[in-house]
């Protein structure tokens, strides 16, 4: 069965439609990006002297804990810092999903990725298909601000550091348009599941 990549901007519902595909298909194995990237932040001790190396000491609490505020603030600021964290993290990331993916390709069961940075780390090649999830600008920039406490200006700087939602709608497979209901997001999952399911499937 495929590998599908599922991408889109931050706050426009990757999170949201991924789950309504776990919904649907059960079965189906799923790598989360931001939850890889939690747990090498969290867990793995090389991860975690590189970014002291390149972002400081004082990027950590007292208690050894990241301080993801501080740290989003920084790389969301500036283009160069960020890129330095994703040299960091998307390497391990990409090799981490791209190895389940190729253990799963003989599986008869779908395997989405979820990864935010897909396009940007040149992660479509390793998918027969592509999902980008998108929503107007008004909306992901109330769904962006209701989940962090950001500043108006603020979310309108991190919406803008990335690749912008127009160039990954003009090169996704698919487009799933997510400014509506979630009763809509599943009728979509519902769709694109039913034809996949119909697609003859074969290793490119």
């Amino acid at each position: 069965m495929p590998v599908i990549g599922i991408t889109g901007g931050i706050s426009t519902g990757k999170s949201s439609f991924c789950q309504c595909l776990r919904e649907i298909v059960p079965a189906a194995k799923f790598f989360d990006a931001d939850q890889e990237a939690h747990r090498l932040v969290d867990c793995d001790s090389e991860v975690k002297k590189e970014i002291r190396r390149e972002f400081g000491a004082g990027i950590f609490l007292p208690d050894g804990e990241l301080n993801r505020e501080q740290l989003r603030a920084i790389v969301f600021g500036s283009a160069t810092r960020r890129r330095a964290l994703e040299q960091i993290l998307h390497p391990q990331i990409r090799r981490q999903w791209s190895a389940e993916a190729e253990r799963h390709r003989n599986s008869p069961d779908f395997f989405f990725a979820d990864i935010p940075l897909l396009y940007e780390t040149g992660g479509e090649t390793l998918c027969e298909r592509v999902v980008v999830v998108a929503c107007s600008y008004p909306t992901q920039l109330r769904w962006l601000m209701e989940r962090m406490p950001l500043k108006p200006a603020a979310a309108e700087q991190m919406i803008g550091s990335q690749m912008s939602l127009a160039e990954k709608i003009r090169r996704a497979d698919y487009v799933v348009w997510n400014n509506g209901s979630r009763a809509a997001l599943v009728a979509q999952a519902r769709f694109l599941v039913a034809l996949w399911q119909q697609e003859p499937w074969t290793k490119s």
